[in-house]
């Protein structure tokens, strides 16, 4: 099947693994189907075969799946044992890191403990200048005894840092040579990130080894029992990547459902007129925040469980506030809710196993949360056994169930709120100026009340919003990202700068072609990083007639000043290759009227809102119609969310079927 032409595919299926569900959705020729199935924590492929083989049904087609292994094992200390190898004299490099502490005032600071053992770290002879230039010859044979000395350690997998090595791979190339004989598996720093920053740079290869053998074991696996599955992975730059690069450079799957979610968000709002954005995914166990001010956000100074991790990334903000928090006092007495998470196993109490109550609890017990609705009704709550819990730790506190259960609700928003100010306010955006896209199988619980205490004016509900991200990697394309240090200081020598950019754009051409892309497939974007000379840091912006204009504008916005007759130099280039894959259009509605809403009217039910008891109106997403308009206070039940409208807003249904939620303008309810 030529990866270039997935319109022709009759089988899509995308997959979020996340921590308490995992999402499928399904593409049959001009159907579809979604599915959310309880995750499987110690052993993620269980879950996704069997959504899978649920939703193929014997056929064949494309898979593409966001994965949380590499997260997962790069957050709880999973990953396989490493060795690092740079020049003699640096291969303490990870060990000493940068000398930035994350907690300035804390005086009995430690460093977080390094992913290479001291011991299993080696410098070997050789040495490339900073132009490039062999300095010292590589030595072969003290190469092979270091690599035999590893191969008998028990190291897995080996990170290879050569100073300079993104000028010349020379050494880099042939000590990766040597250890592949050993049966090891090998991250080269050249092939993996392309920069100068030795730390950053040993860093990322680190974390890219670390995990690679544990990416490898789970995509194999996944491949084996799904033969004739033409399977992809979605990355953190918001791509998809082929299996065979996912194994090869894991550390790009490290915010893959995430960036999953973002993408396919900006493509729905796109369509829908709107391009000022703040995304917000609340899922079972986190937050995840970001901002498109007409783009996605990229990033190139992500830190992941305290690694620097200098690879393009979605520019994601993450909170531990999601569906699954656990609600505890503490100390204090006081309550708290979170970061951790009743996750897939036990769950909330309402699932039927957990102890400890949870956000998603809080909203069953407010009425917020529809039992008989969840999951199509496929899955059933508990609500007398969380009753009981309820009332116990209510009495403990010294509070009635209601206001706990509040308490719960207001912290978590509270906390969500605050991940939301980091991304806007605190980078010089006003919300006021944004749309909050809400999704997640919890975000359109908790949208409205965001919004309201931000000042957002407006929220929009995609279709399915809990399986939103499953369904952006089915919207992206194969995205391949490249760069280069070039340390430019006379920053506006054009035929220089184009002559770096036309050899990285043969090698991505070259790369896509390989993977099934014709040439009039394939998309450039061109990007670079630049800074005043002297300075320490850079911003990267897309390249253009008028880059110099566009960095001393960056830069003023960022920073508060800018200084255009100070010398610029440019640090970095970069090149995004896209191969454009299917189009998944999003089919518009006939304009139905807005009395057509009560042939989507399920019922009505008590809901409590800041302590008041509301009759509020039950209507079924999949009955609601274009033009339909819906005020609060109501419930809007769909298979993998629940939208509550508060009083005081009002919902319309625009053409692609999103909710689009206006903020303060309640009224009469014309339904």
């Amino acid at each position: 099947m030529d990866k270039g032409d997935l319109g022709e595919t009759v089988l899509l299926i995308g997959v979020d693994t996340g921590g308490t569900f995992t999402d499928f959705i399904c593409k049959k020729g001009e159907e579809w189907e979604v599915l959310k199935i309880l995750s499987t924590p110690n052993d993620p492929a269980v879950a996704v075969v069997k959504g899978i083989t649920l939703l193929a049904d014997n056929n064949t087609g494309r898979v593409v799946h966001g994965s949380t292994v590499a997260t997962n094992a790069l957050l709880e200390a999973k990953w396989v044992k490493t060795a690092f190898i740079s020049n003699r004299g640096f291969k303490d490099i990870m060990e000493i890191g940068r000398q930035n502490r994350r907690r300035l005032y804390e005086l009995n600071y430690m460093k977080d403990l390094p992913i290479v053992a001291p011991e299993a770290t080696f410098g070997i002879k050789g040495r490339i200048n900073a132009d490039g230039l062999e300095l010292e010859s590589f030595d072969e044979i003290q190469a092979r005894d270091t690599a035999k000395l590893i191969s008998r350690s028990g190291v897995q997998s080996v990170a290879v840092c050569l100073l300079f090595s993104f000028l010349n791979p020379t050494h880099e190339l042939l000590m990766g040579q040597i250890l592949e004989q050993e049966g090891l598996d090998v991250s080269l720093s050249h092939q993996i990130l392309a920069e100068f920053r030795e730390f950053e740079r040993a860093s990322t290869t680190v974390i890219n080894a670390a995990v690679l053998p544990v990416m490898k074991a789970y995509l194999q696996r996944i491949a084996a029992e799904l033969p004739g599955q033409n399977l992809a992975v979605m990355q953190s730059n918001g791509g998809q990547i082929s299996v065979a690069t996912a194994v090869r450079e894991p550390v790009r799957t490290i915010l893959s459902g995430p960036a999953g979610g973002v993408a396919g968000a900006a493509a729905i709002a796109r369509k829908a007129g709107y391009t000022q954005l703040i995304t917000f995914d609340m899922g079972g166990t986190s937050t995840d925040v970001a901002l498109l001010n007409g783009q996605l956000p990229l990033s190139t100074e992500s830190v992941i469980g305290g690694f620097p991790v200098k690879i393009p990334m979605l520019d994601i903000h993450t909170v531990g506030a999601g569906g699954g928090s656990i609600a505890r006092i503490d100390s204090g007495r006081a309550l708290q809710v979170g970061p951790e998470s009743a996750g897939a196993e036990p769950g909330p109490v309402c699932y039927g196993k957990g102890e400890e109550i949870t956000v998603t609890d809080a909203n069953l017990f407010l009425g917020r949360l529809l039992p008989e609705y969840f999951l199509g009704g496929k899955m059933k709550l508990d609500k007398e056994r969380l009753d009981k819990r309820i009332r116990i730790m209510a009495t403990d506190l010294g509070l009635s169930p209601m206001e706990l259960a509040e308490g719960i609700c207001t912290i978590a928003n509270t906390i969500m709120a605050r991940a939301i100010r980091v991304i806007s306010v605190e980078r010089g955006y006003d919300p006021r100026d944004f749309t909050l896209f809400a999704y997640g199988g919890a975000g359109a619980m908790h949208a409205v009340f965001l919004a309201e205490s931000i000042g957002i004016p407006r929220v929009m509900v995609p279709k399915n919003p809990g399986i939103l991200s499953a369904l952006g990697m089915l919207m992206t394309d194969v995205i391949k990202d490249y760069s280069l240090t070039v340390m430019l200081k006379d920053a506006d020598d054009l035929p220089v700068l184009r002559r770096y950019y036309q050899n990285m754009e043969i090698r991505a051409r070259a790369d896509l072609q390989a993977e099934g892309f014709s040439e009039n497939k394939v998309n450039i974007e061109l990007y670079l990083d630049m800074r005043y000379q002297g300075q320490s840091h850079e911003i990267m912006l897309a390249f253009t007639e008028d880059y110099l204009h566009d960095f001393h504008r960056c830069h003023k916005k960022r920073y508060g000043y800018s200084s255009p007759e100070q010398k610029t130099e440019i640090v970095n280039i970069r090149l995004r290759a896209k191969g454009i894959s299917a189009d998944i259009s999003l089919s518009e509605s006939a304009y139905a009227g807005t009395n057509a809403a009560k042939e989507a009217l399920l019922g009505e039910r008590q809901i409590i809102f800041e302590q008041q008891s509301y009759q509020a109106k039950i209507y079924d997403r999949d009955q609601l119609k274009y033009g339909n308009s819906i005020t609060g206070p109501a419930l809007v039940a769909e298979y993998s969310s629940t939208v509550v409208l508060p009083p005081g807003t009002k919902a319309e249904v625009d053409k692609y079927g999103n909710l689009i939620i206006e903020i303060g303008a309640g009224g009469n309810d014309e339904s």
